[in-house]
């Protein structure tokens, strides 16, 4: 488990994106590039990274289903995804 803070940093950055994702349009599409450079950093959609929704965990997440690949197995084997079955052959 990630700790606390780390996912309340991320769930931070993620509004602040959304807060001013107009604006960096809108800086972008006119070339003010200072203007851009007076932003907060973290209002820019590369400073997020994808973590488990659940856990936090930083590596081994899987886009499709937004968990660490940990959780998606262990939830997989209990039948809590609906569709998804270990592979037999």
């Amino acid at each position: 488990m990630a700790k606390e803070s780390m996912k309340a940093r991320e769930r931070k950055r993620a509004r602040m994106v959304a807060r001013y994702a107009e604006k960096r349009a809108a800086l972008k599409a006119a070339g003010d590039w200072e203007g851009l450079q007076k932003l907060p950093p973290n209002s820019a959609a590369v400073r997020m990274h994808n973590r488990c929704q659940i856990t936090g965990r930083p590596r081994g997440y899987m886009r499709q289903f937004g968990i660490s690949r940990v959780l998606f197995r262990k939830m997989a084997l209990s039948g809590k995804i609906p569709g998804v079955k270990k592979a037999s052959w």
